[in-house]
C-alpha cells in the first residue's frame, strides 16, 4: 500500500490570516484607484496607498507573530484557574467567628 500523500493546501488555521492579508493588499490597490477616479490628486492617492501598505505590513507581522506563539504554546485553550483562586473586589469576603 503506498504512503498517504500530504495535503498541499495550507492548514485551516493559517488560511484566515492569509485571506486577511490578500484582502488588505486588494484594498491597498483599490482605494487609490477609486480616489483617482473621483478626482483626488495623485499625491493624495499615493499617500493613502503608502499608509494602507504600512498598516497591512504591520498587521501581517502581528498575525505571523500570533501564529508562531500559538504554535509554540499549543493551540488549546488557556488553563482555567483553580476554583476560588479569584475573588471579585465587589463582594467582600465574610469572615464568621
Amino acid at each position: 500500500m503506498p504512503a498517504p500523500v500530504p495535503p498541499t493546501h495550507p492548514e485551516p488555521a493559517a488560511q484566515p490570516a492569509t485571506d486577511v492579508v490578500r484582502w488588505a493588499v486588494f484594498g491597498c490597490l483599490l482605494v487609490p484607484a477609486v480616489l483617482l477616479a473621483h478626482g483626488d490628486s495623485a499625491g493624495g492617492a499615493a499617500a493613502v496607498a503608502l499608509g494602507l501598505a504600512a498598516i497591512t505590513v504591520a498587521c501581517r507581522v502581528l498575525l505571523r507573530r500570533s501564529a508562531r506563539t500559538a504554535a509554540r504554546e499549543g493551540s488549546g485553550p488557556a488553563p482555567r484557574p483553580a476554583e476560588g483562586a479569584h475573588r471579585s473586589d465587589r463582594t467582600p469576603r465574610v469572615v464568621r467567628r
